[in-house]
């Protein structure tokens, strides 16, 4: 697999670093049944605070360079992690941006509205246009992309969470370093953990995986945006459109697909009482932080998976922490527990 053909704008120190849960299993004992799990440190970076989505900036904001761009315009949820890191990104490479951010969670307190990802939209200098729920955020996004050009600026478009084919490339990219590294570790790797909200990070891993001769079954997700059966439709379609680009006549098939939907709760960004476990768990045993939206309801998914005996003793499950911690400060009141929680997963 060589993608050296694609540009790219270096933002990590890669590759990012695998670590064993060491503390966790010594928490848990006996209930994790002999599996062994083991989390890549995609949280890490030099800047921004970190997360997936650097990976996939690296390719956009490559492809940004090259076209000639001066500004570049994303979307997404308030409390977005891509639009934070969109918003440092282009801060760091000069980049003027613009971020059109959807209020797509029912939430009205101050904590969410102003603090976490949205404060350090602010202060990473990002212009931010802030919509109703329903409001068509990319085609607002495109609009204001065309009276820039009409003023004489050239102007680069993301999708939500970074996850075009362009964008995707950077799990895919990922996928043959974590079989690097695993090769490197004498590690043999029953399956690859990921959140799915805008289905980029699944994607990419499931293109990389078919391009580089693994079994894209070794990538699982669990959703938290949509349905499902919607992440596993958007995800194909996604990770085929990533394959076409990277290697053109290879395909992927909804079999190759593997999203566990039922973690996701009542919605996109509304807590669940499995993900507030995960999180302290994760936190009180590793020092580690997962965040409320993605990686919490990613890493609730796996616990009950690993408890109720989807994988044998002595297999090794890798997670990867995909950042998002500046989330956890627009959700201090279930954090905290002065709000009751909801009694989904």
């Amino acid at each position: 697999m060589d993608l050296s053909r694609f540009p790219r704008l270096p933002l990590l120190d890669l590759p990012s670093p695998i670590e064993p849960l060491d503390g966790l299993a010594r928490h848990l004992g006996d209930g994790l049944a002999g599996v062994r799990l083991w989390v890549k440190r995609d949280d890490l970076a030099r800047f921004g605070l970190g997360g997936n989505k650097l990976r996939k900036l690296e390719y956009l904001l490559g492809a940004a360079r090259a076209e000639g761009a001066d500004t570049v315009i994303t979307v997404g949820a308030i409390q977005s992690n891509h639009a934070r890191l969109t918003a440092a990104a282009a801060a760091r490479t000069g980049f003027a941006c613009e971020l059109f951010l959807t209020r797509s969670v029912p939430r009205t307190d101050d904590a969410y509205a102003h603090n976490g990802n949205r404060l350090l939209d602010d202060l990473f200098g990002a212009t931010v246009h802030e919509l109703a729920a329903g409001g068509d955020a990319l085609a607002l996004a495109e609009r204001r992309a065309d009276e820039l050009r009409a003023a004489g600026r050239r102007v680069y478009v993301f999708p939500s969470g970074g996850s075009s084919p362009v964008g995707c490339l950077g799990y895919a990219a990922c996928a043959g370093e974590i079989f690097a590294q695993a090769d490197a570790m004498g590690l043999s790797l029953n399956q690859i953990i990921v959140p799915n909200g805008s289905c980029g990070t699944h994607a990419g891993l499931a293109a990389g995986l078919r391009a580089d001769g693994h079994d894209p079954r070794l990538a699982k997700s669990y959703a938290v945006l949509e349905t499902g059966e919607r992440a596993g439709a958007i995800t194909l379609d996604k990770a085929n459109a990533t394959l076409a680009i990277l290697a053109p006549g290879l395909t992927l098939t909804s079999d190759d697909i593997v999203i566990d939907g039922a973690h996701r709760g009542p919605g996109y960004g509304i807590p669940t009482a499995g993900m507030l476990e995960a999180v302290r768990l994760l936190a009180r045993t590793e020092g580690l932080l997962l965040d409320p939206v993605y990686s919490g309801k990613a890493f609730a998914g796996l616990l009950h998976d690993v408890r109720g005996g989807l994988y044998p003793s002595g297999a090794n499950v890798l997670f990867v922490m995909t950042g998002g911690v500046p989330g956890l400060f627009a959700y201090p009141d279930v954090l905290t527990g002065q709000v009751e929680q909801t009694t989904a997963p």
